[in-house]
């Protein structure tokens, strides 16, 4: 089947994904004045007196604004507001169909930090949390930084999501091979927003944020080879990656960081490693390769090498590292706990039930399929429960 052909035609047939849909009847005059007005005046009287009120009378309670600039939607980079619609209308009609949350596409003509933040804090009233989606690094850092004082919780899940499943595949694969995560040597190529958030969750693999546990060691890696600290003009973002990472201050390429290293974990481009490379990784290396449409290693070549275990994002193999496994019932667990911020505790929540989610872990299967009913039940209570003893 042509997917790319065969979508172009459901999109054009249907005018996009994504339809609203009344609750109420709307077919006598009873039905209006209820609905509308005169009746739709003491809701609001209610909502006015008690504004905490708005969560019970209104659409807040479950319902999302996924929200994009357009300038790095899928691997497609910096394509704009309007050629994003499809994939944030895509997005919001995940969120009903895992977690039943009403979500709508919101892109911005806008690429300035200040703006989109100023944007976000606006129309927040009327949501009851924000997706930020496919905004490019490092401005997607400050935006949600900015935006976790608005009073819902704001997550971007480029960074996020990616990071609570790439987790939840290291403590199953762990399980497979009888290790313990935080003996582990990793390495994490690519410094976008996924690969930032990766390797900050990856410092703290504990529940309780007093007792959290760093794995052994963390180097990353960008375009140019290892982050260092001898490396010059490096961006904020990546200056404070060295607070954890690279403790050894090692130089050199991928290649050169790879050598002996338990894990390789790839959110960068395609074809980077071949099989004589994981061969320098240590015995039975993990090999988490999940640049679309093509990994930087097939999984084949990469068990050519000696690996153990491999997760690519792709559907077509097996152990697909998909963001569709944690934020729907990440934000569920958030509305329903009625939280004013998705915490670190609640991402490491999420990653641990997700992993719960396999009773016997084997190599070839580490997280659950994208279609499995009950990833986001568990998850949602994971995160409520995190979420309600903060």
């Amino acid at each position: 089947m042509d997917y790319f052909k065969q979508s172009v035609e459901l999109h054009q047939r249907l005018n996009g994904k994504l339809a609203i849909q009344p609750k109420v009847n709307l077919i006598t005059k009873d039905d209006l004045s209820v609905a509308y007005s005169p009746g739709v005046a003491e809701p609001c009287k209610v909502i006015a007196s008690n504004p905490e009120r708005v969560w019970d009378l209104t659409i807040k309670r479950n319902t999302v604004a996924v929200v994009s600039d357009g300038s790095a939607v899928l691997g497609l980079g910096n394509i704009g507001p309007h050629a994003a619609i499809p994939v944030m209308e895509g997005k919001a009609i995940l969120f009903k169909k895992f977690a039943d949350i009403d979500a709508f596409p919101i892109c911005l003509a806008t690429q300035d930090t200040d703006e989109i933040v100023e944007t976000v804090k606006r129309i927040a009233p009327v949501f009851g949390g924000i997706n930020l989606e496919d905004i490019a690094a490092p401005r997607c850092f400050e935006v949600e930084e900015r935006l976790q004082e608005i009073g819902i919780p704001v997550f971007h899940d480029d960074q996020h999501g990616t990071a609570i499943v790439l987790l939840a595949g290291l403590i199953n694969s762990c399980k497979v091979l009888d290790r313990n995560i935080e003996d582990l040597k990793v390495v994490v190529n690519g410094a976008g927003a996924a690969g930032i958030a990766i390797s900050r969750m990856l410092r703290c693999i504990n529940f309780d944020p007093n007792l959290c546990v760093p794995i052994k060691e963390i180097i990353v890696c960008d375009s140019k080879g290892i982050i260092h600290r001898d490396r010059e003009n490096l961006s904020p973002v990546k200056k404070e990656l060295l607070n954890y990472s690279n403790p050894h201050n090692k130089k050199g390429s991928l290649k050169d960081a790879i050598v002996d290293a338990d894990a390789f974990i790839g959110v960068s481009i395609a074809n980077l490693l071949t099989a004589d490379d994981i061969h320098t990784m240590a015995k039975d290396p993990i090999i988490m390769a999940m640049a679309n449409p093509i990994p930087e290693i097939m999984p084949e070549e990469a068990k050519k090498g000696g690996a153990a275990i491999v997760g690519t994002g792709r559907s077509d193999f097996a152990n697909q590292v998909n963001n569709v496994l944690a934020f729907p019932g990440v934000f569920k667990g958030a509305l329903d706990g009625r939280a004013k911020a998705i915490t670190p505790k609640m991402k490491l929540a999420a990653a641990y039930a997700l992993a719960d989610c396999i009773d016997y872990p084997v190599a070839e299967r580490i997280l659950p399929s994208t279609l499995d009913i009950r990833v986001v039940g568990k998850v949602a209570q994971a995160v409520r429960e995190a979420c309600e003893s903060q």
